[in-house]
């Protein structure tokens, strides 16, 4: 048993002792009414790194692990508690998404002693690393596809392929005929199915061979000190087939369970909210809530009229309920944008801040672990092709700022619409700070991440956003936003009596007032009450 399952083990049954006083004592658990939750320390606020642009430590313009790691104090002090990195991989593409070897890092991030200390001092700092698993494909200079296609050209054209003599023919799905979604194995009568791109051929995730190598995979940075994976594109291990795609997911959750029991699973399902209620009855801890993301998500549309602002609450509520049903542990998993979407500067074009801020508040501000992708806490710009969603992270005006890395290949150029990190630091009306004080509000009230969201329906309506989030069959917290531009006036004193104004959080210089159950809200802020 490796020393890190062996510490995990013990800080289980310690937790266990401490719950079991906890229980003798009359105090009350976090376990929230109506959804079990046994994955707590899921709960989480995660940073996404797209590794080549994010901090270059050696000069080369390339984003690398020991930039990561250098900029852990920037990390926690915003409040992130988890990182995702993207592929660190050895591949030829900037993004890594196609994968050379499976259990080795790209050179040009680092060694693989270089990922042991940033996950050694990440854990020292209570911040977990998630590992971006790439299953749907490998690369085609991986050494099982050259393999297999090495076999094929050298097999005659009337005989049958034999996976005693070459395994990694049954690695990939190969045709004699061209079928849609498969390209031609250049030099023989072959064709391999390739969805993404011809120079990612799909993997038999059918195969027990394969199934066996994505164990080993797993065991290995599982015993670097890996704590969880982000599993791309869930949608498409099987093309057009969600029983299949559950089925593989359900066989990812228990492999990750066997080989560690506090190992986190979270999936990219693009998709709508009935398909991503349907993939959580897998047991998968997490999936990625895209109804609420990008430019045609809930939050956007809200925050630019088409939905009201009643609309996103109940969206949280519907979303709750659905996934609960389909796995009563589920953890949600929302987010706004990643590295496959446009930045969110783009979402609104008039907006100096206000808007963008809010955006992101109604992200961090829903349950389960939510994720943020770098450079959205200053409000980058990046639109249109992929190379610009992955601009480099902007630290700095300097040119000669050491830690910038040189722009992902065909990046077009263009101007920031927010300052640069060290400007806005200075700025205690930044998209920094705002963001720096909305994750200090998320992990200060647990129930925020953890509880059950109702709506205030005395106070909720197309201007206001008012819901409940609460734990153990307790209202713990009424939050209330003004998704409009313009100020609104709330009684709640229909509420009762009982709550305390906690948080105020405003984009502008007005301030929310609040005395004898008369609210006032300016333009885009938030008020946060707490309930003795």
């Amino acid at each position: 048993m490796s020393a890190k399952r062996w510490n995990r083990k013990m800080q289980r049954l310690v937790c266990l002792i401490i719950c079991l006083l906890l229980c003798l004592s009359g105090c009350r658990t976090s376990r929230t009414s109506g959804i079990s939750r046994t994955n707590m320390d899921n709960y989480r606020t995660t940073y996404e790194i797209f590794v080549c642009s994010f901090c270059d430590s050696n000069g080369d313009g390339i984003g690398d692990l020991n930039g990561i790691r250098s900029k852990l104090d920037y990390i926690t002090d915003l409040g992130f508690d988890a990182i995702w990195l993207t592929p660190v991989h050895p591949s030829a593409t900037y993004h890594k998404y196609d994968v050379d070897d499976y259990c080795a890092i790209d050179p040009s991030f680092g060694t693989i002693e270089d990922y042991e200390a940033l996950l050694k001092e990440c854990h020292g700092r209570g911040i977990r690393v998630y590992l971006d698993l790439v299953l749907n494909h490998s690369s085609e200079e991986h050494p099982w596809f050259k393999a297999a296609a090495d076999y094929l050209h050298e097999l005659p054209s009337d005989w049958e392929p034999d996976v005693s003599y070459c395994k990694y023919f049954d690695y990939y799905n190969f045709s004699r005929k061209p079928k849609d979604g498969y390209a031609h194995l250049e030099g023989t009568n072959w064709y391999y199915e390739a969805r993404f791109w011809s120079e990612m051929p799909e993997l038999n995730l059918s195969s027990e061979a394969v199934r066996d190598e994505i164990r080993d995979i797993m065991a290995f940075w599982i015993d670097k000190g890996v704590d969880g994976f982000r599993l791309d594109a869930v949608t498409a291990y099987y093309a057009d087939d969600r029983e299949a795609n559950t089925e593989f997911l359900r066989f990812l959750k228990e492999t990750a369970r066997g080989l560690d029991e506090d190992c986190y699973l979270v999936g990219e399902a693009w998709t709508d909210r009935d398909s991503i209620a349907s993939l959580y009855t897998s047991g998968i801890d997490s999936l990625f809530d895209f109804p609420f993301a990008n430019e045609e998500g809930l939050i956007a549309r809200t925050l630019n009229g088409s939905c009201t602002a009643s609309d996103y609450v109940e969206g949280m509520m519907q979303a709750e309920e659905a996934y609960s049903r389909a796995n009563p542990d589920y953890v949600d998993a929302p987010f706004y944008t990643n590295h496959d979407m446009n930045r969110s500067s783009a979402y609104y074009a008039s907006d100096s801040g206000p808007v963008t801020k809010m955006a992101y508040a109604m992200d961090l501000l829903m349950t389960g672990n939510a994720f943020v992708y770098y450079g959205e806490e200053i409000g980058m710009n990046g639109a249109g092709k992929d190379e610009n969603r992955r601009a480099p992270m902007y630290w700095s005006d300097d040119p000669g700022e050491p830690d910038k890395c040189t722009d992902p290949p065909y990046m077009d150029e263009f101007q920031m619409k927010f300052p640069s990190l060290d400007d806005q630091m200075a700025d205690d009306k930044s998209l920094y700070s705002w963001f720096k004080n909305v994750i200090r509000v998320r992990n200060s009230y647990p129930a925020i991440a953890r509880g059950i969201t109702k709506k205030a329906d005395a106070v909720c309506d197309d201007k206001a956003a008012a819901f409940f989030r609460s734990v153990e069959n307790e209202d713990d917290l009424l939050i209330v936003m003004n998704l409009r531009g313009q100020t609104v006036e709330k009684d709640l004193s229909e509420l009762g009596k009982g709550y305390t104004l906690a948080e105020k959080l405003c984009t502008n210089e007005e301030s929310i007032t609040y005395k004898n159950g008369a609210l006032t809200m300016p333009a885009y802020s938030i008020a946060v009450f707490t309930r003795k």
